[in-house]
C-alpha cells in the first residue's frame, strides 16, 4: 500500500501538515479515515524533542532510537487514522484539527501518530482523507492490514497499534 493505491480508494485532500494547520476547514465535516504521507525519498531525520503536545501530563517525546526502529524503507504511508464513528459526533475536521493543534504543543485529547511530530519535516508531510458511510474503525482496521501483509507484520511507522 502507498499514496497511488490511496488516490485509486478515492482519498482526497493530499494537502501538506502546515497547510491544513494554517486551515482546518480544509478537512470535510463527516466521519471517515485518513492517511499521513512523506513525498521525500530521503532519509529522515528524528527531533529530540519533537513539536507534540502532552496528553494527560504524558511526554509524547521517544527515544530516537526507537524511532529509527519503527521507521519502514520504501513505505511513504506513515499513519493511518480514523475520524468519527455512527452515531457520534466526530468528523474528520474535528479529529485533523485535534491532531494539528497537538503536532503544534497543545495538549488535546489525540495523542495517536504522536510520532509524526518528531521527524524534521512534519510541516511538508501530505495529509489525505476519504470520507465513508462505513465504521470508520472497520476500514482503518482493514487499511492497516493490508499495509501490514505488504510490510512483513508490520504497522506503518507512526501506527503504534493495530
Amino acid at each position: 500500500m502507498n499514496s497511488s493505491d490511496l488516490t485509486k480508494e478515492g482519498f482526497s485532500g493530499f494537502v501538506s501538515v502546515k497547510e491544513l494547520m494554517e486551515n482546518k476547514n480544509l478537512a470535510p465535516n463527516l466521519m471517515g479515515v485518513y492517511a499521513i504521507i512523506r513525498n521525500s525519498s530521503s532519509k529522515p531525520k528524528f527531533l529530540v524533542k519533537g513539536s507534540g503536545g502532552f496528553h494527560k501530563g504524558e511526554d509524547p517525546n521517544v527515544d530516537v532510537a526507537e524511532l529509527k526502529n519503527n521507521w519502514i524503507e520504501n513505505s511513504d504511508i506513515l499513519y493511518i487514522g480514523k475520524a468519527g464513528s455512527i452515531g457520534k459526533k466526530a468528523t474528520l475536521r474535528s479529529r485533523l484539527d485535534q491532531y494539528m493543534r497537538f503536532g503544534q504543543g497543545c495538549n488535546v485529547g489525540h495523542k495517536g501518530g504522536r510520532y509524526i511530530w518528531k521527524l524534521e519535516d512534519h510541516l511538508d508531510l501530505t495529509v489525505c482523507w476519504k470520507v465513508t458511510k462505513e465504521e470508520p474503525r472497520d476500514v482503518e482496521a482493514r487499511m492497516i492490514q493490508s499495509f501490514k501483509d505488504e510490510h512483513q507484520g508490520r504497522r506503518p511507522f507512526a501506527n503504534l497499534q493495530d
